[in-house]
């Protein structure tokens, strides 16, 4: 006999004989003219047919702690590893997503700026609306304190409102909000 029993290259490759049975059977085992089995020639015929991931199986998914390289099983692995905790990391995200954990960062940016806005708004009209009720009341509480009737013009009491209400928004408008 030239080359390895069936049961010797089981033993040589830490396959099943059933394993090795198969193998033979859809050709991926060199064989002698004998019908025995060529060890060299038939690992290599096995390795280049052989699924990576079925390989890492059927030694037990231990690898020999080599470095590996483009077209080795253990970068295969490393590759599937990394697309199945990536897709999982996504599923999350989009878990979190509808329940309302996570918000989108540019709709989060823009009702932000919405609320400045508005704010702004309201405080550049709050002069106008306040000034009269306002001088009617100063009027009244000088009067009372000085007995002498006192008047307050609204519109200068107006434009003395409108220069510090802009003046702090003028400050409030170096703010920025950072969502990072």
């Amino acid at each position: 006999m030239e080359g390895m029993s069936e049961r010797a290259y089981a033993a040589h490759s830490g396959l099943s004989r059933g394993a090795v049975q198969k193998a033979r059977k859809n050709g991926r085992l060199v064989l002698f003219a004998d019908g025995s089995i060529n060890a060299a020639a038939s690992d290599a015929r096995r390795g280049a047919m052989t699924d990576p991931d079925q390989q890492m199986r059927s030694r037990g998914g231990a690898g020999d702690g080599a470095v590996s390289g483009p077209g080795d099983s253990t970068s295969y692995l490393k590759a599937r590893t990394a697309l199945t905790v990536y897709q999982a990391q996504e599923r999350q995200l989009s878990i979190q997503r509808k329940k309302g954990v996570l918000v989108d960062r540019a709709r989060a940016e823009t009702l932000v700026f919405r609320l400045a806005r508005q704010e702004r708004d309201t405080w550049v009209t709050w002069p106008t609306r306040v000034a009269a009720l306002m001088a009617a009341q100063l009027s009244a509480e000088m009067e009372k304190a000085s007995g002498v009737p006192v008047l307050i013009e609204t519109a200068i009491l107006q434009r003395v409102l409108e220069t510090h209400v802009r003046e702090q928004l003028d400050a409030l408008a170096d703010l920025r909000v950072s969502l990072a």
